[in-house]
């Protein structure tokens, strides 16, 4: 299914052939990713579960987000509004507007289903160009402080890493 098109970009279902580009070029950036996980997520697809979407940009998968319809975890777990996981673009293509059109259509296939969308974002600096986004597209912090590995720290706690288990999670409202 093709949610958004115009000259350049596509944003569409995402497609088994998909997983090898992704997993190609994110091991040319340095990320270490899985084939597997990209076939998951379209598995998870198939059975209602999410809505796995690429961005391609002039013919080729560039970005990625999925759009869970249940929360599993965190501190949003089990309130009825869907979750944005795993957005992602790839470097050479950012800066581009890729991203911001991705979270208007997971924003939009949220918003038929729930008034609220929320999603958790890394703490570390490889995260920063989605931390800054995620703020000036309206998402505010929960207020339940710092996750790991799907618990929320408590104050001053010494045993975390600033990994990519470290989560901030934050919601938006897409409608009154």
């Amino acid at each position: 299914m093709i949610y958004y098109k115009d000259e350049e970009l596509v944003i569409r279902n995402m497609e088994e052939a998909d997983a090898q580009v992704f997993y190609d070029e994110y091991t040319a950036q340095g990320w270490h990713s899985e084939v597997e996980y990209y076939l998951m997520r379209m598995r998870e697809q198939a059975e209602g579960k999410c809505v796995a979407l690429t961005a391609e940009y002039q013919g080729h998968p560039v970005g990625s987000v999925y759009v869970y319809l249940t929360v599993n975890e965190g501190p949003f777990k089990g309130n009825g509004w869907p979750i944005i996981v795993d957005f992602g673009v790839l470097q050479k293509y950012q800066r581009k507007g890729i991203g911001n059109r991705l979270m208007d259509v997971a924003e939009q296939i949220a918003g038929e289903h729930a008034d609220t969308v929320c999603l958790g974002v890394g703490l570390h600096s490889g995260y920063g160009s989605a931390q800054r986004m995620y703020v000036k597209r309206g998402y505010i912090p929960d207020g339940t402080g710092v996750w790991y590995r799907d618990s929320p720290c408590e104050q001053y706690e010494t045993e975390i890493a600033n990994d990519d288990d470290l989560v901030l999670y934050l919601s938006k409202r897409l409608r009154d």
